[in-house]
């Protein structure tokens, strides 16, 4: 599996000083903690804990396509923010999406009291006006 030291130098490279030592070792626990700082890093840098792979699934190998989507989630993120520190082909990642306030006039608003949202109906088009039910019998004359 992974020792973390190449993780902890992208979060690093995306959020300056965020994991303080990176250091290489041959222990499995100390290469167990540098993919938990990087995870916790990446966290303060603003990603989301429920998109995060968890540190056996990469040092055990056990679920690489969860490191891939926190990587990918990562890229979007730092992408997104647009900080200057990223320096990759943005087209790699999906942009993560940002609020876009509107605000509104009162008089805008009373306007829109006065119209019908089509999720109502609508009195236009196609209608089963004049249709019978289907389980009603036929007439036979």
């Amino acid at each position: 599996g992974g020792d973390g030291t190449v993780l902890c130098k992208l979060i690093n490279s995306l959020s300056p000083g965020a994991v303080k030592k990176i250091q290489k070792s041959g222990m499995a626990f100390k290469q167990m903690e540098q993919i938990s700082q990087f995870l916790q890093a990446s966290v303060f840098y603003g990603l989301n804990a429920a998109d995060m792979f968890q540190t056996v699934d990469l040092w055990e190998g056990k679920s690489m396509p969860s490191v891939q989507r926190t990587l990918m989630n990562l890229g979007g993120l730092a992408v997104t923010k647009n900080d200057g520190c990223f320096k990759g082909d943005p087209s790699w990642f999906t942009r993560k999406a940002q609020e876009n306030r509107r605000d509104f006039t009162d008089d805008q608003l009373k306007q829109g009291q006065s119209v019908i949202g089509l999720q109502m109906g609508t009195n236009k088009g196609a209608s089963q006006s004049g249709m019978t039910g289907y389980g009603m019998p036929r007439q036979i004359l």
